[in-house]
């Protein structure tokens, strides 16, 4: 496995990997328990080290490499504390919000260019790269010389820093797990074709069941219909069919809030969160819960 680009942030992280076999999941279980287990000695703490479950996005190496890349390296200034939050930068996407100024945009290339937890500055050539850093084939096409290909990325980077807007590379997300053409998604499908028992690495690529199909599991399992128990106070239906889709289906919080009848995404982390502590403690509804997800499982998508 190579690693391409990467960023550690205080409580999460991004990298870019290329590898020849399917066994990302494998080799990123033991990345983070090894990693954390080391960290936690060292500095005498425990618990969990990074924010939420890994999740791995196939990407389309030609088309997209490049501006995830960037993407990846932002996230040191995509802060409040830069102005460059997802709010804002939305609302410069149609015209709104007050115009970066000269200070703004300057405050924001320095701190990128001093931020240390990053291969932002072995793409600049501003260090050396360690041995497992690749950076070649993403900087191809930036210039001739690697001097020009350093300095073009970085012209690269700092004109989204300037302009206050980078363009996310999720929104064009195929299956919430492509990132590239049709014909990339269609050729991973192809692949999921044989036994999955050989392609372990590659499940979670499947097009996932939607919220109908979640609705349509959780109904069964109560005997009501969702109507029925969706807003009646204590009812555990709600809080299972949002736990369902976020862990089954791989929904945004956002997406399952207005599904579920109008939530805010903070109502709907709590719930899952919720539920997931439930059923540590709730053998019943453990049942419940392992019946649902087998039964999405089972779910044909068409």
């Amino acid at each position: 496995m190579g690693v391409q680009a990467y960023v550690l942030m205080r409580n999460h992280y991004h990298l870019i990997v290329r590898t020849p076999e399917a066994n990302l999941s494998q080799a990123m279980h033991w990345f983070n328990v090894s990693y954390s287990v080391w960290f936690n000695r060292r500095h005498q703490r425990s618990g969990h080290l990074f924010q939420g479950r890994f999740k791995a996005i196939v990407v389309d190496r030609e088309r997209w490499g490049l501006a995830l890349s960037r993407y990846v390296h932002l996230n040191p200034v995509r802060t409040s504390r830069y102005g460059l939050t997802k709010a804002g930068q939305g609302a410069k996407r149609v015209g709104a919000g007050e115009p970066d100024s000269p200070q703004e945009v300057t405050e924001r290339v320095r701190a990128l260019g001093e931020y240390q937890w990053s291969s932002y500055p072995a793409y600049l050539g501003w260090m050396k790269p360690p041995e497992w850093l690749e950076t070649a084939s993403l900087l191809d096409g930036m210039g001739v010389t690697r001097t020009e290909r350093q300095a073009g990325y970085r012209q690269y980077v700092e004109a989204a820093i300037r302009m206050g807007n980078d363009d996310c590379p999720w929104k064009h997300l195929q299956g919430r797990v492509v990132l590239g053409a049709s014909s990339l998604m269609t050729m991973v499908r192809r692949a999921l074709e044989g036994d999955e028992r050989e392609q372990v690495g590659l499940r979670q690529l499947k097009e996932r069941p939607g919220w109908e199909a979640v609705v349509r599991v959780v109904e069964g399992l109560k005997g009501e219909k969702w109507a029925e128990f969706r807003d009646r106070y204590g009812d555990w239906g709600r809080d299972l069919a949002l736990f369902l889709g976020r862990c089954c289906c791989g929904m945004k919080l956002r997406e399952l809030g207005l599904l579920a009848g109008g939530l805010d995404y903070v109502s709907v982390a709590v719930a899952v969160r919720r539920w997931e502590k439930r059923i540590e403690s709730d053998s019943v509804l453990g049942q419940v819960t392992a019946q649902g997800k087998q039964q999405l499982l089972k779910t044909n998508v068409k």
